[in-house]
């Protein structure tokens, strides 16, 4: 197995572009590509491009006249009137979106295949996440999930267990979707409460389907969390269940929509925690899965003071080389924010915060504190399903 990670990177993914009044503004993939390039981690892992994922991996996921529909507003966009979820407010149809819809799934493919196959420990895929596609429609800015679309394809080459954790602000309702019956596949989504945030789904009684119980958890959080109590959740549950399934490959969905600073949520987090998290990531792959680790990215309208910085920190770990928090963001990409946003770039790769504290769930818990309820909720519908305590 190479011991050097892959990042999965084509510049044409960047047409995927809903338009300028959208908040999934393509400058977010763009400055974070050459933020990873101006500290010099594309030097430290292979760039590779994959091709686009064709008609017989889409149908692994999803329907032939679904895929049909895409092509057609992909076509004529005109002609997209909210069938299927297209041409809506969340998913405006576009020229071209087939085709670059197509491409990001194939690079989250294409690590997940390299991953498998030995070529790379570990694979990045930061403009994959997009965990809200449906079998037979489009949601949530999602056209195509190219998340449950890689697991697909694990499954596909003989993998028996694959563990799916997405901490992306939004409920992982397309992957949780996907595999709501299978037994090879848990996924564990932890996000804000169903009850403040799209898609008002991800309750803690959502727990797979009569084939598969407990393969699905969820953790919904109360609006406000922060930092310590969101790195408190992370490690109150997946931990435990990773230790149990035994996974073969990781898969990670690191949306940076968790951000204090997004402007469509409403958690409380720093970069320091979304980094805390990616490393407990990049090590619970090497105790339960062999280091298979594949790490995508996902939702996060922060586009320019967070995105960026949060996938380089992604890109460095997976790569060996973690960007220490402290470091000043180098000169040039700072010029190019400037160029392109018209705004000053953030200074540094910390919000100032590092490092985060939390309290381990062994240390006991609070039962009047909102986020230890949701932990304890999350843990009492599942963890008897999986034949672990409460």
């Amino acid at each position: 197995m190479s011991g050097r990670a892959r990042l999965m990177w084509d510049e044409a993914v960047t047409g995927y572009d809903f338009g300028p009044e959208h908040p999934m503004d393509p400058v977010r993939l763009a400055l974070t590509r050459s933020l990873i390039g101006a500290f010099g981690l594309d030097r430290e892992l292979d760039v590779v491009a994959a091709k686009r994922a064709g008609e017989s991996t889409l149908g692994l996921v999803h329907r032939e006249d679904y895929v049909a529909a895409v092509k057609a507003a992909s076509a004529d966009p005109s002609s997209a009137h909210g069938e299927y979820g297209l041409g809506t407010e969340d998913v405006p149809a576009f020229a071209g979106m087939h085709g670059v819809s197509a491409l990001i799934a194939g690079q989250s493919v294409g690590a997940a295949e390299a991953v498998w196959h030995g070529e790379a420990l570990h694979a990045v895929n930061f403009a994959g996440g997009l965990h809200h596609a449906m079998p037979g429609a489009a949601s949530g800015f999602c056209v195509y999930n190219d998340a449950a679309l890689a697991i697909a394809r694990l499954l596909e080459l003989g993998a028996e267990r694959v563990a799916y954790v997405d901490v992306d602000v939004h409920h992982g309702d397309g992957v949780q979707a996907a595999f709501w019956d299978d037994p090879r596949v848990l996924t564990i989504s932890l996000h804000e409460h169903p009850r403040t945030l799209f898609p008002g789904t991800g309750w803690p009684e959502e727990t797979g389907g009569e084939a598969a119980p407990g393969s699905a958890v969820n953790v919904a959080l109360p609006a406000g969390t922060g930092d310590e109590g969101w790195v408190r959740a992370f490690h109150a549950l997946v931990p435990e269940l990773l230790a149990e399934f035994r996974p073969q490959v990781l898969v990670t969905q690191h949306g940076a929509d968790t951000h204090f600073e997004d402007p469509l949520a409403h958690l409380a987090v720093s970069l320091d925690a979304q980094r805390a998290v990616q490393i407990a990531c990049h090590s619970l792959a090497h105790e339960y899965a062999e280091g298979r680790w594949v790490a995508l990215g996902g939702g996060g309208y922060a586009v320019v003071d967070v995105v960026p910085r949060s996938w380089t920190h992604l890109v460095g770990v997976a790569a060996g080389r973690e960007v220490e928090p402290s470091s000043g963001v180098p000169e040039e990409w700072g010029r190019e924010v400037f160029a392109r946003a018209r705004i000053h770039a953030p200074g540094r790769m910390t919000d100032g915060r590092w490092p985060v504290r939390w309290r381990g769930w062994d240390e006991g818990y609070d039962p009047a504190d909102r986020v230890d309820q949701a932990v304890l909720a999350a843990r009492r519908a599942v963890f008897p399903l999986r034949g672990l305590l409460a």
